[in-house]
């Protein structure tokens, strides 16, 4: 068994192929990078068709905007936990989080439903399906135990946490968190993949960290709603190629995930919020102006025009029956 671990640049997430007698593919990147993301398998030594499945840790489009076109192309099969194969297979507004978060999603059907402890074969090796719900409540992880293998998608990075959703996964999401962290520190591990960033050099030591900043998280519950803004906004912004100042509130102001964190989590009506954000951005690096536009600091590679203008949603999706 060969793993090859891909580092993407946003808007992808991570890649993980287990190249075995059945090659598995682990997440398959933003929808607009899909060229990119076949030409990387197939450099790999992997032909689409040759991909035994697809698992995706979680449903976000980072994750799963890959997955319509292996299906549609190469008839690959998708594997994912049975909570969000549920909303997927029914075209559920909530599915993806697509609708409230403003990222499209090409339509794909989940194949196989899994749950906690279900097996993956490979050929040579087994990885285990574990549960870790916080990210997402349908968040896995994959465990090989032979080789000491973890792929933890957005549970834990490097020197990061996932972003928590409380208005579509819930206020308890901390505590699902430091219980999925928990369990994975009782594991031994050799080496661990994450959906962002770089290969985990110490993943026990990494594992702490996150429980560190989770628990300062319950004592500061406001931290985890700016953690989450920010991480949105900069995603949008990277789909978009920046935006214009006098695009930002128009747009703003049509996203689910922006009223609910105004409202609720800052007590702020969503006009009176703009600003707040703005300030936020600029002041902890995360964006920055350039010719009156706001551009994401962090490294990426903007989607095409045509590709962001599509706006695939879930309520957009048709199945044949």
């Amino acid at each position: 068994m060969d793993i090859i671990f891909f580092e993407r640049k946003f808007p992808s997430a991570n890649m993980i192929l287990i190249k075995d007698e059945l090659p598995i593919l682990i997440d398959t990147g933003f929808g607009s990078d899909v060229k990119e993301t076949e030409q990387l398998i197939k450099e790999a030594g992997v032909s689409p068709e040759e991909l035994h499945l697809i698992v995706n840790t979680h449903y976000h489009s980072d994750h799963a905007g890959g997955n319509f076109h292996f299906q549609k192309n190469y008839g690959v099969s998708i594997a994912a936990h049975k909570w969000e194969a549920e909303l997927i297979n029914s075209c559920d507004l909530e599915a993806c989080s697509a609708e409230w978060l403003d990222q499209s999603v090409e339509p794909y059907r989940v194949d196989t439903k899994l749950s906690d402890k279900d097996e993956i074969q490979t050929g040579s090796r087994t990885f285990k399906v574990l549960h870790t719900p916080g990210h997402t409540l349908g968040h896995i992880s994959l465990y090989e135990p032979e080789e000491e293998v973890l792929i933890c998608g957005d549970l834990f990075h490097q020197n990061d946490i996932g972003w928590l959703n409380i208005f579509r996964e819930g206020v308890s999401s901390i505590q699902r968190s430091m219980e999925s962290l928990e369990r994975l520190s009782e594991l031994r591990i050799g080496q661990a993949y994450s959906g962002h960033g770089p290969q985990i050099e110490d993943p026990l030591a990494a594992i702490d960290t996150a429980k560190r900043r989770f628990e300062k998280w319950l004592k500061a519950p406001e931290k985890v709603s700016w953690h989450a803004c920010k991480r949105i906004f900069s995603f949008t912004l990277i789909m978009k190629d920046g935006l214009a100042k006098e695009e930002i509130s128009d747009y703003l102001l049509k996203c689910g995930w922006f009223q609910d964190f105004a409202r609720y989590s800052f007590q702020l009506q969503p006009e009176e919020f703009i600003p707040v954000l703005l300030d936020e951005m600029i002041r902890s690096g995360a964006a920055s102006w350039h010719n009156n536009h706001l551009v994401p600091n962090t490294p990426y590679q903007a989607p095409q025009k045509e590709w962001v203008n599509k706006d695939i949603k879930p309520k957009y999706w048709k199945f044949d029956t």
